[in-house]
């Protein structure tokens, strides 16, 4: 009864219950503040251009996104970008495009969300095609994590990459090299957050922060939506398939990423681009070569079931594209687990599969495999390719090198275990000269032979003969069509060994027949000689 005519104070409450709200707020606040801010993946490099480039970075948390840089390492400018959301939770990207910048400069830089402030990193934009100016590009792929042996990638990067650069060239990591490629499988699983800074990000925070890197889809990304958050390619390919497939020029170097991946490899977009991206190489007098990546290859010695069809349709492409503008063109790749390095019989096309750099090697014997005539050597290593590129007008080329790691049998600290170079313009050996065989040759066959090599070109030397016999003179009823090279490694020996390319025994033959015969001689640079004039001879049975 004693409470009967109590009447509670609302108003009071009301602001008691008010003043625990702000306190609680507040504490939301401090509590925010108070958290330290980190870098989850540390700042890469992107989208290269010479007045441009972009900056990115992932932090814990934050929303400020500025680059401090400049021509010193005093730094003294300042751009700001945007940061966004990378996995529903308070981890944040920022991406930060630095404009106004001066064409083939060397430019200092440092990210900063907040307090978090970055080391002090470099890099150099690059010329434009009319500078003439000379670069390196790298080309590695396949860098998945391998369980057994985890910290491989990092150990191409660090123990491999970054020191080679140095003692090769001898300056400074951008000095040195223009961009890195990386033709897909960059982690095992794509939509597995964690592996993109674990697996990837980490290991080549040295190198990335100081080169751009240009990446493509391979099948273990899974067309997550993490790639194309972590990455701001080129948006010049099909507007609805935005960074599937692009294009970037770095000097007189055209480089072009495709998709080869199930549910892209066969779409008529990424054709109907790509002959308007050739075509649009073969008007521009700035490009001297055109150079490919896309993840799949066409053709695998050391694993036949990892090829793919639609690769040979790209090809086909550049080949034409090579033929009809004389600019020679490449193809990077990876998805087999090993180096490969051939060339098109007919077309000055490089075909070069750059892998492992991490995923576990496709050894010899494990799959099943096959010599193919167009690979001078396979070989089942960890590696990556160094591209040397002289832009001297006068005479544009490109030297590839392999740089080998070794494998599990055999380590190899950086050694160079292949190379060839390719000029723009043409050096035609000097024509084969034929020996005339005797005017009746048995129907068991007869032996071919030719002159020695010859060029016009200080250090050329033989690297393939062509040998072709017909029944007509127009050679379009062929009975003998043999392409061989100077060296041919499969399976850890040369078969090619010993041949000096000169002569060629052919199969057995009809009797009673007249055939045509001749051949042409190609050098190392991927130069083929005319057609020799062409010769006779006459089976009879005996």
């Amino acid at each position: 009864m004693q409470y009967k005519n109590y009447k509670p104070n609302y108003t009071k409450m009301k602001n008691k219950g008010l003043s625990l709200l702000l306190f609680f707020m507040a504490t939301l606040v401090l509590t925010a503040q108070n958290k330290n801010t980190e870098f989850v993946v540390h700042p890469f490099l992107q989208d290269a251009t010479p007045n441009s480039i972009i900056i990115k970075w992932e932090t814990s948390n934050g929303e400020e996104s500025t680059v401090e840089w400049g021509t010193s390492p005093k730094l003294g400018k300042k751009s700001k970008g945007t940061a966004y959301d990378i996995n529903f939770g308070d981890s944040r990207i920022h991406e930060v495009k630095v404009e106004g910048l001066k064409r083939f400069t060397t430019y200092y830089y440092r990210v900063r969300t907040g307090k978090l402030v970055s080391d002090t990193f470099q890099f150099k934009t690059p010329p434009f095609a009319s500078d003439n100016e000379s670069f390196n590009m790298l080309a590695m792929s396949d860098m998945q994590i391998d369980g057994e042996h985890p910290d491989k990638f990092s150990e191409i990067v660090n123990e491999g990459i970054i020191p080679f650069l140095k003692q090769e060239y001898g300056e400074s990591v951008p000095e040195n090299l223009a961009l890195v490629m990386i033709p897909g499988d960059l982690v095992s699983d794509g939509t597995n957050y964690t592996h993109w800074n674990d697996h990837f990000f980490r290991p080549s925070k040295n190198l990335f922060a100081e080169v751009p890197v240009y990446p493509v889809l391979g099948n273990h990304e899974k067309n997550t939506a993490f790639y194309f958050k972590y990455f701001s390619l080129p948006e010049n390919g099909t507007p609805a398939y935005a960074e599937h497939w692009w294009y970037k020029d770095h000097g007189n170097v055209r480089i072009i990423g495709l998709n080869s991946n199930d549910g892209y490899r066969d779409v008529k977009e990424q054709y109907v681009w790509l002959k308007e991206v050739l075509e649009d190489a073969e008007k521009n007098v700035d490009i001297d070569f055109v150079f490919a990546q896309l993840h799949h290859p066409h053709k695998s010695e050391l694993w036949i079931p990892g090829e793919e069809e639609s690769t040979g349709k790209v090809v086909k492409m550049l080949e034409a594209f090579t033929d009809k503008t004389g600019k020679p063109s490449l193809h990077f790749f990876g998805h087999t687990h090993g180096y490969s390095r051939g060339q098109s019989k007919d077309h000055k096309h490089l075909w070069v599969n750059v892998a492992s750099a991490g995923g576990a090697i496709d050894n010899w014997g494990e799959f099943e495999g096959r010599d193919y005539d167009e690979f001078t050597v396979t070989q089942d290593e960890y590696g990556f390719v160094m591209v040397e590129v002289d832009a001297n007008p006068d005479q544009p080329k490109f030297t590839l090198k392999r740089i080998s790691r070794g494998n599990e049998n055999v380590f190899r600290n950086n050694e160079k275990t292949d190379e060839i170079t390719i000029y723009a313009k043409p050096r035609k050996p000097n024509t084969p000269q034929p020996i005339s065989l005797k005017e009746e040759t048995p129907i068991t066959g007869t032996v071919l032979k030719a002159g020695p090599f010859s060029s016009n070109f200080e250090g050329a030397y033989h690297d393939a003969s062509h040998w072709q016999i017909a029944t007509d003179k127009e050679f379009t009823k062929l009975v003998l069509d043999s392409w061989k090279q100077s060296e041919n490694w499969y399976y850890l020996e040369n078969r090619q060994e010993g041949d000096d390319l000169t002569d060629e025994p052919t199969k057995r033959l009809s009797g009673n027949t007249t055939y045509f015969w001749r051949v042409r001689y190609r050098d190392q640079n991927l130069n083929w000689s005319d057609w020799s004039a062409v010769e006779t001879f006459k089976t009879v049975t005996k």
